[in-house]
């Protein structure tokens, strides 16, 4: 394996901890991504952080409701799973 890391980040409407936590818990394992490990945390008043540790890096959320948008973001070692990843947020 090279020493090489692609990142992806982008905007999306998408508030909801739940809904979000399912859509990129599916995204990710079909992209091929082994998920190691989840967690997350919930903001008073608002907003949600959440982390999925994966054996080819990790990927974050961060919601700003007050906002009406998330910001995600994918970093990974595997760049097959990464573009795979990527044709399947283009539908987002």
């Amino acid at each position: 394996m090279q020493a090489k890391i692609w990142n992806f980040s982008e905007w999306i409407a998408e508030t909801n901890p739940q809904k979000i936590r399912e859509h990129f818990d599916a995204l990710l394992r079909k992209a091929g991504f082994n998920i190691l490990r989840f967690t997350a945390h919930n903001f008073k008043p608002q907003g949600y952080t959440a982390l999925w540790l994966l054996s080819e890096s990790h990927f974050a959320v961060h919601t700003f409701p007050e906002y009406g948008k998330t910001y995600i973001e994918l970093s990974s070692c595997n760049l097959e799973y990464y573009q795979r990843f990527l044709e399947m947020t283009k539908e987002l």
